[in-house]
C-alpha cells in the first residue's frame, strides 16, 4: 500500500531535468531536456532562482514540479 502511494505521488509530481554547463562568456547556462526552457546566471544560486522563475513562466499553472540539475563540467589536463 505504501509503495503504491509513493508511485502515485511520483506520477503526480512532474520532474524536469536541466543540463547545467559553464558558459564560454562566463557564468552558467541551463536548458531543460523535456521542454523549451533556458536560463543563465553568474552564480549557481542565481541560476537556481532563474530556473524556478523560468519554469513558472513556461507553465503558468500552480502544479508543483521537481527540478533535477545535471551539472556538466569539463577539465583538461596534459599528459
Amino acid at each position: 500500500m505504501i509503495q503504491m502511494s509513493i508511485m502515485m505521488y511520483l506520477h503526480v509530481m512532474q520532474e524536469l531535468l536541466f543540463i547545467v554547463t559553464e558558459s564560454p562568456d562566463g557564468g552558467l547556462t541551463a536548458h531543460c531536456r523535456e521542454h523549451s526552457i533556458h536560463s543563465q546566471a553568474e552564480t549557481m544560486e542565481d541560476l537556481k532562482n532563474a530556473i524556478i522563475e523560468a519554469v513558472h513562466c513556461h507553465f503558468d499553472d500552480n502544479e508543483k514540479r521537481n527540478i533535477r540539475l545535471q551539472i556538466i563540467s569539463e577539465d583538461f589536463i596534459s599528459a
